[in-house]
């Protein structure tokens, strides 16, 4: 046979175009770079049988050196030799060569080892050219580190994951940790260059996928003190003081609270303009329920760096703590928008064929559910749900505005939208009652004939002239809705009557009212008018979401509020959110009946309103079906209830429903709809959720079986990591709380299969192996 054993491949059409198609895509590689790439030539010991080329897609060996990547090379010989007949001595088939690729993310190179049987090892890199030079020791040790951090960081990133992607453990044992943490030292400094997460405009030398790396593989198993041993010999070398950020968070997870505020008072005094100490604190008196020092933290941070979204975020999550909503929707239509950069991947030509072996143990274990596929239907209405599309800052401000929503209700955030941003009903009714009062002025004022304007000398007649013409240059200049906080009534008033048009520009604007209003948007956001879009920020900008002074504060919460109806499930519309003073001067104008003071006062209406961001109006209509949905199907599910029936889904509808219920804050509901999902068919997605559930709530014996039913489905997929994963993180929640013998002797109780059991085993080998808080009781 030409395949191997208990590992997937893909078998090339025509030989090594992998390997081109890689070398055409480094370009294309823009954050820590894809998946490590494996490719091996097969050839048949039979004269005239073409050779055969096949590769598959790896992470977790060790890149260190060439030998570490010629032994795993080496190590697919024997899987090939395992699959010979009863009946015959050898396999027909042998490798008789294969090359490793492996992603350089510091120098931008792929480093490639060859290995050719029988022959010798050679390794070389590849640039974004094309072109082959020598590896140097240097370029060895960031190749390591990158793919060590490719392992970490993308262990369950459900954006990283592709058919045949086999995972092994990144560091396997204590000795490998101490190698990673001896080279993540030494380039700790050069961090930067890696990028950063896509909530980071501009990485840092404590924002960056190093550090992120770092924090994520010593937080997820407890054991902060590895890491601050590593951090706290930088620290020493006095070469940036923001390391005292991630020493904070180290000392604060390790109960050391005291020493945590002490690195950062010292490491404030010598960089007190930055954000990442400023946000370290902001958190932990958050913690502590001082928000209103918190507060102060997050605007000093948004002043060090206004062109970050991080930093607004923090904010807006300040604001929302405070309970000062309509301060949160305004921080919060400031954030500064990045654009989401997928993953690396690789792009590679259609295989000519697939294998992905399932082992025998897990064949024998009986755990693998066979899809049904009815329950893999789903009502239309739920797969196109926008929300599950959002990625990187946009998902992030939309959490925000779930909290929001999770705390104060549709209704309530409806009202305070409509209070710090200009609806369009109120456009509308503003251009209407402008046209109305231009069309009084020019009966009141009408303009000279032509013979009396030949005819006329007068300087007061030329003076009205040109005070016309001014006005209607200022009108195409201008956007048509003025938003000025300083400005008075009388001030309001002047500035109106400046911008009077003649009666032919006011039919074209009254009829093009929406139209106006985008080129409004537009204008805005072209001439980067707003402090986010220009990445700097001034006195004005930081005014306009009430980050000065207290008065603005006190400002919003004497503004009016609309009022909204909220009948059953059906749900107000975002866009058709309007105040009490526009439905007033609605009516007027139905009736024809305006009056000059009212159309005054409907004006003033818009001096400390803003326009809203069109991410932020289009996340409120993602809000707002999300919340449909789940309104009905909460009405749907207590009206069945209220009849005795039963409500019935497929699975993969408890899925999504389970998905929304999370999104929008509601536990209880997604995990009875997780329950119902699994009810009807596996999902590992469904599990994972609930196993998060069961570790947050200390319920072993089901944290357990769902460990079980993921270890299984893992291995399946080839996933043979044990650490860092989702399912040993919520293992060292629970080994932390309740101790590791409970869970074992818990574990032992279910009387697994001797091949499952060995592999559920090993997380807690890991736990005990590492010393993770609770492995000693």
């Amino acid at each position: 046979m030409d395949t191997l054993k208990d590992v997937p491949e893909f078998f090339e059409t025509q030989l090594d175009e992998s390997l081109a198609a890689r070398t055409e895509s480094l370009g294309s590689f823009r954050e820590l770079g894809p998946p490590d790439l494996c490719h091996v030539t097969k050839a048949n010991a039979k004269p005239g049988v073409k050779e055969v080329g096949s590769y598959h897609y790896v992470s977790g060996v060790d890149a260190s050196s060439s030998a570490t990547l010629a032994a795993y090379l080496n190590s697919l010989t024997y899987a090939l030799e395992d699959n010979h007949a009863w009946f015959t001595k050898s396999s027909a088939w042998r490798i008789r060569s294969g090359v490793y690729c492996c992603f350089n993310a510091f120098s931008r190179v792929d480093v490639r080892v060859e290995v050719k049987i029988p022959g010798g090892v050679e390794s070389y890199i590849v640039d974004l050219r094309g072109e082959k030079h020598d590896a140097t020791s240097d370029i060895w040790q960031e190749t390591y580190i990158s793919a060590l951090l490719r392992s970490i960081l993308y262990s369950d990133d459900v954006n990283y994951r592709l058919a045949g992607f086999r995972k092994l453990d990144p560091i396997p044992n204590v000795e490998a940790e101490a190698h990673f943490l001896e080279a993540a030292e030494q380039l700790f400094f050069k961090g930067w260059q890696l990028g950063s997460d896509p909530e980071i405009q501009v990485a840092t030398v404590v924002s960056n996928h190093l550090t992120a790396g770092i924090m994520k593989y010593f937080s997820e198993n407890f054991r902060y003190e590895r890491a601050l041993m590593s951090l706290n010999s930088l620290l020493l070398y006095h070469k940036d003081p923001e390391v005292a950020s991630l020493l904070a968070q180290s000392y604060i997870g390790m109960d050391e609270e005291i020493k945590a505020v002490k690195k950062l008072y010292e490491a404030l005094k010598k960089n007190p303009m930055s954000y990442a100490l400023l946000h370290v604190q902001a958190d932990f008196l958050l913690s502590k329920g001082r928000t209103d020092y918190a507060l102060k933290l997050a605007k000093q941070a948004v002043n060090c760096a206004p062109s970050e979204f991080v930093t607004w975020a923090k904010l807006t999550e300040v604001y929302i703590e405070l309970r000062d909503y309509e301060s949160a929707l305004l921080t919060l239509n400031s954030c500064p928008m990045f654009t989401y950069n997928e993953r690396d991947m690789h792009r590679m030509p259609s295989p000519a064929k697939t294998h992905l072996p399932i082992k025998q143990d897990i064949i024998n274990a009986g755990l693998l559910d066979d899809d049904n596929g009815r329950d893999n239907e789903a009502d239309v209405a739920l797969l196109r749900l926008p929300a599950p599309s959002l990625r990187g800052t946009f998902a992030k401000a939309y959490s925000l505005l779930t909290s929001l929503v999770a705390k104060i209700g549709w209704d309530e955030l409806l009202k305070c939208r409509s209070s710090v941003f200009v609806m369009e009903e109120e456009y509308r009714m503003q251009k209407a009652a402008e046209e109305e009062r231009k069309i009084q002025n020019t009966v009141i004022d009408l303009p000279p004939s032509p013979q009396e304007q030949e005819n006329n000398t007068d300087v007061v007649a030329n003076a009205n002239a040109n005070d016309v013409n001014d006005s209607k240059d200022s009108s195409q200049s201008v956007p048509a809705i003025t938003i000025s906080r300083d400005s008075t009534v009388d001030g309001s008033e002047d500035t109106k009557e400046k911008k009077v048009e003649n009666t032919h520009e006011g039919d074209r604007e009254t009829t093009n009212g929406r139209e106006v209003k985008d080129d409004d948007i537009n204008e805005k956001e072209n001439s980067n008018l707003n402090a986010v879009d220009e990445r700097s920020l001034d006195s004005e900008n930081m005014e306009e979401v009430n980050l000065d002074d207290e008065k603005s504060n006190s400002n919003n919460k004497t503004r009016t509020a609309p009022v909204i109806e909220f009948k059953g499930p059906k749900l107000e519309k975002p866009l058709q959110a309007a105040n009490e003073e526009k439905n007033d001067n609605q009516s007027i104008h139905d009736e024809q009946s305006k009056d000059v003071s009212t159309k005054k006062d409907y004006s003033f209406s818009f001096n400390n309103k803003r326009l809203c961001e069109r991410w932020l109006d289009n996340l409120f209509m993602v809000l707002y079906e999300d919340l449909r949905v789940y309104t009905v199907w909460r009405s749907e599910v207590s009206h069945y209830k209220a009849h005795h029936m039963s409500y019935r889904k497929t699975g993969t509808e408890w899925e999504i429903l389970g998905d929304l219920a999370a999104r929008l804050h509601h536990k209880d509901d997604a995990k009875e709809a997780y329950q119902r999902c699994l009810e009807h068919k596996f999902s590992a997605k469904a599990w994972l959720r609930l196993l998060e559930f069961y570790a947050d709530e200390g319920d072993v014996h089901r944290a357990l079986s769902a460990v079980v039913k993921l270890t299984v489905y893992h291995e399946r997929w080839y996933h043979e990591i044990v650490y860092p994963t989702a399912i040993a993180h919520n293992l060292n929640k629970l080994i932390r709380s309740e101790g590791l013998s409970k869970v074992r002797y818990n574990l032992i109780s279910m009387n697994l299969s001797p091949s499952v059991d060995k592999l559920v085993t090993r997380y807690l080998d890991f736990a005990k192996t590492f010393k993770i808080p609770g492995s000693n009781f």
